[in-house]
C-alpha cells in the first residue's frame, strides 16, 4: 500500500508538471499561429519609409498568456525584439478577463469562462482565480514588470508627457517602444464603480465596454440580447471621459454603438475589427458607425485576421483602409492588430513593412502612410488620456 502511494503520488507529480508546464505553451501555439498568405515584395524605398514612421497598433492580447514580453518569441505575435523589428513605437495592450465557453460571433451566454482554467494553468496569482478585477491588476503588474527589466526599451505610457518623451527619443534614433494598457470588456469592473478609478490608477488608458457576451455596462454584438448601455453603463463612460480613458466600442452591440456616438463628448475609437462594405462579418462596422466614429473625431482600428477583412493578406487590410479613407478621411483610420488575440494572421508584428508596401502598391502618399500607420491614433490617444477639468 505505501508503495502505492508513493508511486500514485509521483504520477500526480508528473501529470501536474505537464499539465502547468506545457499545456498553456501548446493551447497558445494552437491559438495564436501565423500562416502563408499572400504578401507583397517589400521594395528599398518601402523599407525606407517604414524605418521612418511612428506606428502605432491600437489592440493586442499579449499580456493574457505565460510569455517573456522581452524575449524573443517561438509561439505567437508580439513581443518586444519583434516590436523593435518591426518599428513599432506604441503598442497597446489589452487585458482579457473572461471569454464564454464554445465561444462564437453570434451568441453567447455570460455563464461560463475560458479564462479560468487559463488563468490557474498559467499558476497565476491565487488572487486572480475567481477575481476579473484581479486578472486586470495582474496584466498591469506583468508590463510594469517587463518594462522595469527592459533596460529602458520598453515604457509604460500613462500621460500626454510620457508620450511626448517617447516620440522624442524615437525621432532622436531610440528604438524604445512604448506600451499602453487597455481594457477588453468592462465585467472586470465587477459591478462598482470605484474599481474604474483602480484599473485608471493602475495604467488603464482605454476601454471597451463589452466583449463576447453582455455585461453589466453594456451589451455585446455577441450577447443573447444585444442590447444598449445600461445605467450603470452611461455612469461608467461619463467617468471614463472625465478621468481620461478613451472608449472603445469594439465588440459592442449596434444598439450600445449607436448610444455611446450620441453621449460621446470626447473622440471614441474602435480599436480592432472591420468594416462591413469589405467584409460581412457581424462584428464589422456599417457605413453609419464609421460616421459616427469620425464625428467624434475618433479612429477605426483594422485588424488582421480574417473575420475582419474576411482574408489574412496585407492587400485586404490596405482595401479596408482605402474605404474608411474614402468614407470619412484619412484621419480616422488606423491599424488594431489583434496579434495574440486567439487569432490567425498572415504575418507577426516584426513583418509590419508589408503592410506599409501594401499602402504604397494601393496608392497612398507617404503621408497618408505616416497617418495611417500610427499618427491618427497617436493623435488621438494624447488628446484622450487627458483628464478633464
Amino acid at each position: 500500500m505505501k508503495r502505492l502511494l508513493i508511486w500514485t503520488g509521483v504520477l500526480l507529480c508528473a501529470g501536474a508538471l505537464i499539465f502547468f508546464g506545457l499545456a498553456p505553451a501548446l493551447i497558445e501555439s494552437g491559438m495564436n499561429r501565423v500562416v502563408s498568405t499572400t504578401m507583397p515584395k517589400v521594395t528599398d524605398a518601402t523599407r525606407k519609409l517604414h524605418a521612418s514612421l511612428q506606428i502605432a497598433d491600437m489592440h493586442g492580447d499579449t499580456l493574457m498568456w505565460r510569455r517573456d514580453l522581452l524575449a524573443a518569441g517561438t509561439r505567437g505575435q508580439v513581443d518586444l525584439p519583434r516590436l523593435q523589428q518591426g518599428n513599432v513605437a506604441l503598442q497597446i495592450f489589452s487585458s482579457v478577463t473572461k471569454t464564454p465557453k464554445g465561444q462564437n460571433y453570434d451568441s453567447n451566454s455570460a455563464d461560463g469562462d475560458n479564462i479560468t482554467p487559463l488563468v490557474i494553468a498559467q499558476l497565476q496569482p491565487v488572487r486572480t482565480w475567481g477575481s476579473l478585477l484581479e486578472r486586470s491588476l495582474w496584466h498591469a503588474t506583468k508590463l510594469d514588470r517587463a518594462a522595469a527589466g527592459s533596460g529602458g526599451r520598453l515604457r509604460v505610457i500613462r500621460t500626454p508627457a510620457d508620450l511626448d518623451h517617447l516620440l522624442a527619443q524615437r525621432a532622436a534614433g531610440s528604438r524604445v517602444v512604448g506600451g499602453m494598457l487597455s481594457i477588453e470588456g468592462l465585467q472586470n469592473l465587477e459591478g462598482k464603480i470605484g474599481n474604474l478609478d483602480i484599473l485608471y490608477g493602475a495604467g488603464f488608458r482605454m476601454a471597451g465596454l463589452a466583449h463576447f457576451f453582455d455585461n453589466e455596462v453594456a451589451g455585446s454584438m455577441h450577447g443573447e440580447k444585444k442590447g444598449g448601455l445600461t445605467p450603470f453603463g452611461r455612469q461608467v463612460m461619463a467617468r471614463m471621459e472625465q478621468i481620461g480613458m478613451v472608449v472603445d466600442i469594439a465588440h459592442s452591440s449596434h444598439a450600445a454603438v449607436a448610444e455611446i456616438l450620441a453621449l460621446a463628448r470626447r473622440p471614441v475609437v474602435s480599436s480592432h475589427g472591420g468594416v462591413q462594405a469589405t467584409c460581412k462579418v457581424n462584428r464589422n462596422l456599417t457605413d453609419d458607425e464609421i460616421r459616427g466614429v469620425a464625428r467624434t473625431g475618433g479612429v477605426i482600428g483594422i485588424g488582421y485576421w480574417d473575420a475582419a477583412i474576411c482574408s489574412t493578406a496585407p492587400a485586404e487590410i490596405a482595401r479596408a483602409i482605402a474605404y474608411v479613407r474614402d468614407l470619412v478621411g484619412i484621419d480616422h483610420v488606423g491599424l488594431g492588430s489583434d496579434f495574440d488575440g486567439a487569432v490567425t494572421t498572415g504575418f507577426d508584428t516584426s513583418q509590419l513593412a508589408a503592410v506599409t508596401q501594401a499602402l504604397v502598391d494601393r496608392g497612398f502618399t507617404p503621408e497618408d502612410i505616416r497617418k495611417v500607420m500610427g499618427g491618427n491614433v497617436l493623435r488621438v490617444l494624447r488628446a484622450g488620456i487627458v483628464p478633464r477639468g
